[in-house]
């Protein structure tokens, strides 16, 4: 089993007004046992806090560097953390 971790990650490029926030929700569904949430900043850029197993964690950064169909993903930075295990599900925030 891999151990829990949490990735706190920032997303640059075209990733406002591209249903960013809605494809990263569902990729963690479908990603699966992903918990967090994902917003838009005021930069331009859009946050996401991710817990969840190692493995799980690694695919929703792999997910970001592509992001949603009409994206253009710039830059990807993580941060890795501690998990907390504070989270019910995957939340849009705003």
């Amino acid at each position: 089993m891999d151990k829990k971790t949490r990735a706190e990650i920032i997303i640059r490029g075209k990733v406002q007004g591209v249903f960013f926030r809605v494809e990263t929700q569902k990729a963690a569904k479908r990603i699966g046992g992903v918990s967090g949430w994902v917003r838009n900043k005021a930069d331009g850029s859009v946050q996401a806090v991710c817990e969840g197993d190692e493995t799980s964690i690694q695919s929703m950064i792999k997910w970001c560097n592509t992001g949603s169909p009409s994206a253009r993903v710039d830059d990807v930075e993580v941060v890795w953390k501690d998990y907390s295990g504070k989270f019910d599900g995957f939340e849009i925030t705003y």
